[in-house]
């Protein structure tokens, strides 16, 4: 038996578009957010930028913020205290979703876990960001403080 195409499905169609998942932690304390120092990544090192990391296979945006909080600042927190905070469609490296969730509440201290990539941590009041930040980033910051919920950066 001979398989047929027809002249439809024989024209191409657009490849679907991968995206990759980023989490990003905007704790709070007060009027102040967290950010770590970038270094010896290979990407934007010196610059300020919240706590954050890629979305693993099986899990939610809420386990990986919350994993990312734990490997990199050493906290728990608990999913109920995971607000949702923004989501930016980036176009940085084909196309990205990034996804900000603010927290206020966490238990444990607060310690760089990886000095290999990250300066030092430091807090910052929300009306005067460092001026070294990833400039998705600071879009990011911009559009949260603006009560903004969705954004798309660099298309």
């Amino acid at each position: 038996m001979t398989e047929t195409v027809s002249v439809a499905t024989a024209i191409a169609k657009p490849e679907r578009h991968k995206v990759t998942g980023d989490v990003h932690l905007v704790l709070r304390r007060g009027g102040e957010v967290l950010f770590g120092q970038r270094r010896n990544t290979g990407f934007a090192d010196g610059a300020w930028h919240l706590p954050a990391g890629h979305l693993e296979a099986g899990e939610s945006v809420i386990d990986a913020v919350i994993r990312e909080a734990e490997e990199e600042i050493g906290i728990s927190i608990d999913p109920t205290d995971v607000q949702f905070a923004h989501i930016m469609h980036n176009s940085g490296s084909g196309g990205r979703m990034a996804f900000f969730f603010t927290v206020r509440t966490w238990q444990g201290d607060l310690e760089n876990r990886e000095p290999d990539k990250c300066s030092e941590l430091q807090w910052f009041p929300t009306e005067s960001l460092p001026d070294n930040m990833i400039d998705y980033c600071r879009d990011a910051m911009a559009n949260i403080s603006a009560g903004r919920p969705f954004s798309v950066f660099g298309w």
